[in-house]
């Protein structure tokens, strides 16, 4: 996002719905975050809904470039980490929708629609990626493994935050983002051929959030 005014506002209104959730975040404190008037809030977004509105563009044009599908049939576990470390900083981003989802829902329609279209193609996403390293010999894993598989990193990845507020777990984004690349390289490595590949990888997850 650029620098100009109605960026500025769509930058600190994720910031702000990322930290206290979209529900409980007004117009008036967005448009203080940003140093303008509620005028010129008004001007550039009449309502909140067109915020979220637009946030929601962002996140379809930022979705389309996370799943993309790997460019060739030969996939190797580091190009799975990558996805995977692009896919926990998207998730990041843009948590606010997955931690307020029924809210979301039922104000903005067009946000349970969006996140179910993301949810089928990132479990597709994995289930490509698994079937990949499957087929190559890095994992032993079955189709139907591989599909429930899928699935599960799906859920561990998009609403480990919401298990996290339950059972009052408690964690900055980085650690959060430790927690889940660990749930699902954990979750891999029993089917991992070299299994100290996996360890590897975590190790370097975990490195690379320390720097």
């Amino acid at each position: 996002m650029k620098g100009n005014t109605k960026n500025r506002i769509l930058v600190a209104s994720l910031l702000l719905f990322n930290e206290h959730g979209e529900p409980q975040t007004t117009t008036n404190e967005i448009a203080d975050e940003v140093d303008i008037s509620p005028g010129n809030l008004h001007y550039h977004f009449r309502r909140k809904e067109h915020i979220v509105a637009a946030l929601l563009d962002e996140f379809r044009a930022d979705a389309g470039r996370v799943l993309n599908a790997p460019g060739s049939e030969s996939v190797t576990l580091d190009d799975f980490w990558i996805f995977l470390h692009h896919l926990l900083e998207f998730a990041a981003a843009y948590r606010f929708l997955f931690r307020d989802i029924e809210t979301l829902t039922e104000a903005y329609p067009e946000v349970g629609r969006t996140l179910g279209h993301f949810a089928k193609g990132l479990a597709a996403m994995f289930e490509i990626y698994l079937r990949h390293l499957s087929a190559d010999e890095i994992l032993d894993m079955s189709e139907r493994d591989a599909r429930l598989t899928a699935r599960n990193f799906a859920v561990i990845s998009l609403f480990s935050e919401r298990f996290d507020q339950l059972t009052n777990t408690r964690g900055d984004a980085d650690e959060r983002a430790l927690r889940i690349a660990g749930s699902i390289l954990g979750t891999l490595r029993p089917f991992a051929a070299d299994a100290g590949h996996i360890d590897d990888l975590a190790g370097r997850y975990a490195g690379d959030e320390r720097n």
